[in-house]
């Protein structure tokens, strides 16, 4: 779809609701017409390369008090969806509790973009680079809705093959878990995220891998997840990958086998400017290299020994 230039140029009615509920109602009044609105750094770059129209109506969630910050609450790492994507990386909470969803966000643009830009944006695009990683972390989402406040899995709203439209919802939180799951104590929590593209951050990735675990004393793996996303694929667990390794230790056969099956269960969206097979192998070969690292150099992943994964 190609946009006459008028359309381009055409504003928006803007309307500024100052709770959440005021937002959904005013969401389910206008419709198709009208479309939440944070950082929006995503819909102007939508809108100006004219592959997006413009809708009549923008609700502008800045206003609403309480969807910012982080803080911990219930046993939860809570962070609000309009954070900005810099104040994401600026916060001790977010560096120490969930390590990996930092690197992430570092990946993600420059800082002009990142200061504007919101993680709750990131998400609800559902290719966002955060996403690998808050998956790995075992992250959920805390809606409102016409029917009230509702949580769920992150990866339970990413398998859901088309979002359901005619339920208008507004994403408030993301809830990461901080108790950990290791069957012993003193278990080595390792994690590990990687971009790959074609520029390190001002181009949409190729292929993006987090994973995090424990490493037992007597170095089997336990507590494992790994994720796969990058370009215009939505991100997933490869969970036939973390049954592979769980319980075992990361040596030849465990990591070859692991290698072959990241590759069968990774489907990465077409990509003009990398066939499938090559960012399959990518994927693999990521994943299977951080690892690697765990028995080559007896330490976790990416150089984090003992480092939490949320």
């Amino acid at each position: 779809m190609v946009l006459r230039h008028e359309e381009i140029l055409q504003s928006p009615s803007v309307w500024r609701p100052r709770t959440p509920e005021e937002a959904v109602a005013r969401k389910r009044a206008l419709g198709a017409d009208a479309v939440f609105a944070a950082g929006g750094t995503l819909l102007r770059t939508r809108w100006e390369a004219g592959t997006e129209a413009i809708p009549r109506h923008l609700i502008d969630l800045g206003s609403i008090e309480g969807l910012s910050g982080i803080w911990l609450q219930d046993g939860d790492l809570a962070i609000g969806a309009l954070t900005a994507l810099d104040d994401c990386l600026n916060d001790p909470l977010l560096g120490r509790h969930a390590p990996i969803v930092a690197q992430a966000i570092r990946t993600i643009a420059g800082w002009s973009v990142r200061n504007v830009a919101t993680i709750g944006g990131n998400i609800v695009s559902r290719t966002g680079d955060s996403l690998p990683a808050l998956l790995a972390a075992d992250a959920s989402l805390v809606w409102i809705g016409e029917d009230g406040e509702r949580t769920e899995k992150l990866a339970d709203w990413l398998s859901e093959p088309i979002p359901d439209r005619a339920r208008v919802r507004l994403l408030a939180q993301v809830r990461i878990p901080l108790g950990g799951d290791d069957s012993i104590a003193n278990a080595k929590r390792f994690f590990a995220f990687h971009k790959v593209g074609r520029r390190e951050a001002f181009t949409p990735s190729l292929v993006t891998v987090a994973l995090c675990g424990s490493l037992e004393p007597d170095g089997r793996l336990t507590g494992i997840r790994i994720s796969a996303g990058g370009g215009q694929t939505v991100p997933a667990r490869l969970k036939r990958a973390e049954e592979l390794l769980t319980g075992r230790m990361p040596d030849p056969d465990a990591l070859g086998e692991v290698y072959e099956q990241v590759a069968a269960d990774y489907a990465p969206a077409p990509d003009p400017f990398a066939p499938d097979m090559y960012r399959k192998l990518t994927a693999a070969n990521l994943v299977v290299t951080e690892l690697w690292k765990l028995t080559a150099a007896g330490e976790a992943a990416g150089g984090k020994e003992g480092a939490p994964c949320r």
